[in-house]
């Protein structure tokens, strides 16, 4: 049975998220009416072209008026000045929320903007592609994926549930984190993971003894997954490291400390200490797996879709 949590929804940013919301709530019914913005005319050209939204305006203030529930969509590095544009024009009881891999840097930009009666709920879907534009979005983005809620002290608890609600039938499951743990954990989980694939893809990019097509035809499993990642928006990812840098570095350092450690064993000979290390971090990858996050079906790039 089909249930609306919000009668009017507004996305600001039309890109893989957004698209994929508006597309995950038309299949479950949660929004009567779905609203959206861009900052690029090109962008809200074909996000109306496809149907995305229900309306798409040429301003974000218009896209938000009277909505019951407005999601910013948008860079970390730009959720301030959305934020400054917006708050005037939201609704008294309406939520705000978003979807940004950072958190602490998010709450200090935006809260500043949301006036009173308005109730602000940072959230963070853990689920995308290295695709983007409105055009990159699918219903079953999020089915199965965590969306991580970080309400701010004192936030209204109806409010925060109706949120929880939506993401669920949206098909995530959702967990409440405090937004500073929130931002070591995803640096341990996404951030620096992609700091490190950006890197190796630039060292190979940088090897003038490998050349462009040995590094694209002989492509391993390991390097393509590297470039996968790499592929990710360059915009939305320079704001992440910028806004999520204490976590980010901290991270990198205890990673530099390790690699260190593991380019001894290599130089030193000393495989016992490389088996014991690929023994233990084997185990992490079954526990993902496990806890339904992969599968373990083998993929050699040769599955067809």
């Amino acid at each position: 049975m089909m249930t609306q949590i919000y009668k009017r929804v507004a996305l600001i940013g039309l890109g893989l998220i957004a698209g994929s919301m508006a597309l995950a709530m038309r299949r479950a019914g949660l929004a009567a009416e779905i609203t959206g913005y861009a900052r690029s005319e090109k962008t809200r050209k074909v996000a109306a072209e496809i149907g995305l939204c229900d309306k798409v305006f040429d301003t974000a203030a218009e896209a938000v008026k009277d909505a019951d529930l407005v999601v910013l969509c948008v860079p970390v590095g730009a959720m301030a000045s959305v934020a400054a544009e917006i708050g005037p024009h939201l609704k008294k009881g309406a939520t705000l929320t978003d979807v940004g891999s950072v958190k602490r840097a998010v709450i200090d930009a935006v809260s500043p903007h949301v006036p009173d009666g308005v109730h602000f709920i940072p959230a963070h879907p853990l689920a995308g592609t290295e695709k983007s534009g409105p055009t990159s979005g699918f219903a079953e983005l999020f089915d199965d994926r965590w969306c991580l809620i970080v309400p701010v002290q004192g936030t209204d608890a109806d409010a925060i549930n109706r949120l929880r609600n939506l993401w669920i039938a949206m098909g995530a499951k959702v967990d409440e984190m405090e937004a500073d743990h929130h931002d070591l954990v995803l640096a341990v989980t996404s951030h620096a993971p992609h700091l490190i694939a950006y890197t190796m893809v630039g060292v190979a990019d940088d090897l003038a003894r490998v050349t462009d097509t040995e590094v694209v035809n002989y492509s391993a499993a390991g390097f393509r997954d590297f470039t996968r990642i790499a592929a990710s928006d360059p915009t939305m990812w320079r704001d992440v490291f910028l806004n999520n840098k204490d976590a980010t570095l901290e991270i990198l350092g205890r990673f530099t400390e390790e690699l260190f450690a593991l380019q001894r064993a290599i130089r030193t000979g000393d495989g016992d200490h490389l088996h014991d290390y690929f023994t233990r971090t084997r185990s992490i990858r079954r526990g993902i797996i496990e806890a339904g996050q992969d599968t373990d079906v083998a993929d050699f790039g040769r599955i067809k879709g």
